[in-house]
Formats: structure tokens, C-alpha cells, sequence
């Protein structure tokens, strides 16, 4: 069976489209279509087997990958992967916590799946969460925590614990997402080193956003108390990231 050398993590809003669009252009990496499989979040039950089928059409050279931004949410996503891929390179983008947060927010009302104006959204998420590791626990999906979960998805720190507590650093690529947008050429080098992949320019591609800038409209005062309510993500970025 074919498996993946590597995976996509996520986090969600933080670049993962513009990642995949990118690695699409190497000649010696093969991504599952399409681009979020989900296997180790919602379609676990599928099985290896049928998971493994989907990278039946890689050619030898080639390295697999697949790319779903909920695996690094998923609290189960870390243990799975571990004994599916033990030997798997990881790689995480992380935006701005708040950026990321409002970007979700709005992704959700586009696509209809959030119906509250966003403090209220904020202020239910916990609500709305809670109960959900129990429910996930049971192979079961929960709506809020895929969502949601603006707030918790930010806090990135308990996220990446679960996956270093399993993999070694050698093993985990930890990227800026604004890095890569704003200059990618060494950070597509550090990918292509990372995944043991020839060197190559990096493909002239525009970022993906998806959106229409809603969130340049929130309030100076009101994306303060949110950098407030996650500013032990700030810090800890600062420690991990250059």
C-alpha cells in the first residue's frame, strides 16, 4: 500500500490552499485529491486500506501527501497519525492567532454555517463546545467543534503539544503563514529540504484568500480583547517561531 510521506496538519485560515497550490508544481510530490481527505478527523472508519487507495495512482519517485487543515484540531487526528504514519513528516502552518479567528468567523457566515453576528459567536463559543471531546471520542462528529471553534483553534500551543508529545521535532515543520506569503522563496526551501525534495523556484503563485476582506471592518478596540484572550499563543509563538 501507498500511504503518505507526509501531511498538512493546518492550522485552518492559516495558508493551507496557497501550501497545496504550491506543492502541486513538484514533479516528485503527488497530493490526494481533493485536497482535504479528512481521513484521521471525520472518515477514520474508512479504513487504511480505502485511505491507502488514494495515493494507488503516485508514480515510485514520487512522495504522497495529503493536506486537512482539522487534523491539527482534532484531538484524536495526533494519536491516529502516530500509528497510521509514524514515520511521516508534519508540517504546520500558523497565522495570527486573531487574524486566523475572524478569518474562520467569516468563513462560516459565506457559507452559511454561523448565523450569530460575531460577538455573540465569541462569547458562545465555550457553550457550544463544551461536551464536544466526548462526542469526538466516540467517533462522532461535532458541528461547533469544526465550525466554531474561532477561539479554540487559535490557541495553538495545546494543539502542537499533542503532536510533539508523539512525533520528534525532526519530524514537526513549523511555518509562519505570513512568511510564506509575503516572501516564499525560503520557506518553500525549508519545505522542499524538509521533505527531502530536488530544489526548484518557487512556483510564481498568488496567495489563496478566500473572502472579501470582511474582517478589515472589526473594531480597533474589539481585535485588542481578543489579542488579550490569546495572548499566551503570542508569547508562546515568540518562543517557537523566529
Amino acid at each position: 500500500m501507498r500511504l503518505p510521506d507526509f501531511l498538512g496538519l493546518g492550522v485552518q485560515k492559516g495558508g493551507t490552499t496557497y501550501l497545496h497550490a504550491l506543492l502541486q508544481q513538484h514533479p516528485q510530490v503527488f497530493l490526494a485529491t481533493p485536497k482535504e481527505q479528512q481521513f484521521f478527523s471525520l472518515q477514520w472508519g474508512a479504513g487504511v486500506p480505502g485511505y491507502a487507495a488514494r495515493f494507488a495512482a503516485a508514480a515510485p519517485q514520487q512522495r504522497c501527501g495529503e493536506i486537512t487543515p482539522y487534523y491539527v484540531f482534532h484531538p484524536l487526528a495526533p494519536q491516529r497519525i502516530q500509528a497510521v504514519l509514524p514515520g511521516a513528516r508534519l508540517i504546520v502552518l500558523l497565522r495570527d492567532p486573531v487574524e486566523r479567528a475572524l478569518s474562520q468567523y467569516f468563513h462560516s457566515r459565506r457559507l452559511g454555517l454561523e448565523t450569530l453576528e460575531l460577538e455573540a459567536a465569541l462569547a458562545a463559543e465555550p457553550q457550544r463546545l463544551a461536551g464536544s471531546a466526548a462526542v469526538l471520542e466516540q467517533g462522532q462528529p461535532h458541528r461547533s467543534h469544526q465550525q466554531h471553534s474561532y477561539l479554540s483553534r487559535s490557541r495553538y500551543a495545546e494543539q502542537l503539544e499533542r503532536f510533539q508529545a508523539l512525533f520528534p521535532a525532526e519530524q514537526l515543520l513549523i511555518l509562519r503563514s505570513e512568511a510564506l506569503f509575503s516572501d516564499p522563496q525560503p520557506q518553500w526551501e525549508r519545505i522542499l529540504e524538509f521533505l527531502a525534495l530536488d530544489r526548484m523556484p518557487c512556483p510564481t503563485l498568488a496567495p489563496v484568500y478566500a473572502g472579501a476582506g470582511e474582517s478589515q471592518s472589526v473594531p480597533v478596540a474589539l481585535r485588542e480583547q481578543l489579542r488579550q484572550q490569546l495572548v499566551s499563543t503570542y508569547r508562546w509563538m515568540e518562543e517557537v517561531l523566529p
